[in-house]
């Protein structure tokens, strides 16, 4: 099952100013078809061009460094994409995903804090989640492409601290990235949707 680069869900423009046109230009249309291409041609070359992304992933993982970057970096990009919206972030939570975030983190501010945190302390480039492992939430983190399906958890959100995903628009301020990201971008509803996949 080849890669293909998804379209983005809204218009290049559409969430600034807390991301921009040319950050999503450059990170959609060059950083993530980069992933794309080198994940199908190290793909077909490791005889896993047939596999889903998910099976390339945790086939790779350990085995195929070259393979398994592009794919894990392929998987995170088509669920960022989603876990953005305009109009989002903040506390409107769907009440599911409210209950168990204050069951399972101590709460909305907990997790923000927390969530924040560990896109904060990944030191280099790397991801900070938000998973569902052994059916509670958890905060992770993670350098470079790697991801929570490689460690036995299924990300529900994840938020990209690479530099090419915030410095045209917050130069190394990464921190107020994370902080606009979660205020003001995280699509609730997709994240609910993927919660409810990983608890079935």
């Amino acid at each position: 099952m080849a890669f293909e680069l998804p379209e983005l869900p809204y218009a290049y423009d559409s969430l600034a100013p807390y991301m921009s046109a040319e950050t999503l230009e450059y990170h959609h249309d060059k950083h993530h078809k980069a992933y794309v291409d080198n994940g199908n041609k190290l793909a077909a070359e490791a005889g896993m061009g047939d596999l889903s992304v998910e099976e390339v992933v945790k086939k790779s993982f350990g085995t195929n460094a070259g393979l398994f970057n592009n794919a894990a970096q392929h998987y995170n990009h088509v669920h960022f994409w989603k876990w953005m919206k305009k109009d989002g972030g903040g506390t409107k939570l769907p009440g599911k995903l409210e209950a168990a975030i204050a069951s399972d983190l101590g709460g909305y501010d907990k997790f923000k804090a927390d969530f924040m945190a560990a896109g904060a302390t990944q030191f280099g480039s790397g991801w900070a989640w938000l998973t569902v492992k052994d059916g509670k939430l958890a905060i992770a983190k993670t350098p470079n492409g790697e991801n929570p399906l490689v460690h036995g958890a299924s990300p529900i959100l994840g938020v990209d601290v690479w530099e090419h995903s915030y410095y045209i628009d917050y130069r190394n301020a990464r921190p107020k990235y994370l902080e606009a990201f979660v205020d003001n971008l995280i699509n609730w509803d997709y994240v609910l949707e993927m919660y409810e996949a990983a608890t079935k």
